[in-house]
């Protein structure tokens, strides 16, 4: 029996193994067009077991992986799931000036509604690059919540926002018409542990990381969760002339994703992000 309603959000971020920010110090830009594609194979996985568990799942694309798969991007939107953009080459957010990042967008969205033929409200920063900015320029471009926004910077890469007020709520409207979708942590000794997926999901031991989400679930009311379809893949080219700290968080525990994943959504009931904002909107 599933454990929480449909109090948890299930997200998955499309990227491919060389756009990874980890790898980035070895593999260039230039690069990309001559690199093996697996996100495809990957992607169909997780489809798979979400099938297999009736669950819905928003999906943020790079623009990217849509112009080179349209026909993936099509196959996820056939199934019932939400397509959301998250930019078009992986670029950092505060890596950009306000022009560049308003063409990433420009030209990621109108990549990701001409697939699809519907209007796509949703982001998610690369890395969760997220800056205050950002967000009047998402606005701009008919974008209705980012989802990019944890509530702690245990990593060296999120972004934050220093002029907008962030509320405690898990989702709350953080301009008119627009909405912040946070990204889970959990509370322990004064502090908060990304606690949404990723590395973290492939580094705890399962019965730990499902404990910590009942946890979020009872303080919080609402559980978001975040992989990418790169670590469903452990037979993926290792790449060893990058920083050990890198190499860790990009390789440990591959192998287990498939079947922990498969757990999670066995255990827990997940809708995607669109039907959460539905939810409050009435």
């Amino acid at each position: 029996m599933k454990l929480d309603g449909s109090r948890s959000l299930m997200t998955i971020d499309v990227e491919d193994w060389f756009q990874v920010e980890n790898l980035r110090s070895a593999i260039s830009r230039e690069s990309w067009n001559g690199r093996e594609l697996r996100v495809e194979k990957s992607t169909n996985l997780i489809l798979e077991i979400l099938s297999r568990n009736h669950t819905k799942a928003t999906f943020f694309l790079l623009g990217w992986v849509a112009e080179k798969l349209p026909h993936l991007v099509r196959t996820i939107q056939s199934q019932g799931h939400e397509i959301a953009c998250h930019g078009y080459g992986h670029e950092l957010i505060y890596r950009m000036n306000r022009e560049e990042f308003d063409e990433d967008l420009k030209r990621s969205k109108a990549i990701l509604e001409a697939i699809t033929g519907e209007e796509v409200l949703g982001y998610r920063a690369p890395s969760f690059s997220i800056t205050d900015w950002a967000i009047e320029s998402l606005m701009q471009h008919g974008f209705r919540y980012d989802s990019s926004l944890f509530p702690s910077m245990a990593h060296d890469r999120y972004g934050k926002f220093t002029n907008l007020k962030v509320q405690d709520d898990p989702i709350f409207e953080l301009k008119e018409g627009f909405y912040q979708v946070m990204l889970s942590c959990l509370p322990v000794m004064n502090k908060n542990l990304p606690w949404a997926g990723g590395g973290y999901f492939r580094l705890m031991p399962y019965p730990v990381f499902k404990m910590g989400v009942r946890r979020i679930l009872e303080q919080k009311g609402l559980y978001s969760f975040y992989i990418h379809p790169w670590e469903f893949d452990p037979a993926q080219p290792d790449i060893q002339d990058i920083k050990r700290s890198h190499h860790f968080r990009h390789y440990t525990n591959l192998d287990k994703t498939e079947s922990r994943f498969a757990r999670l959504v066995a255990d827990f009931e997940f809708s995607p992000i669109r039907s959460a904002l539905a939810a409050i909107r009435g």
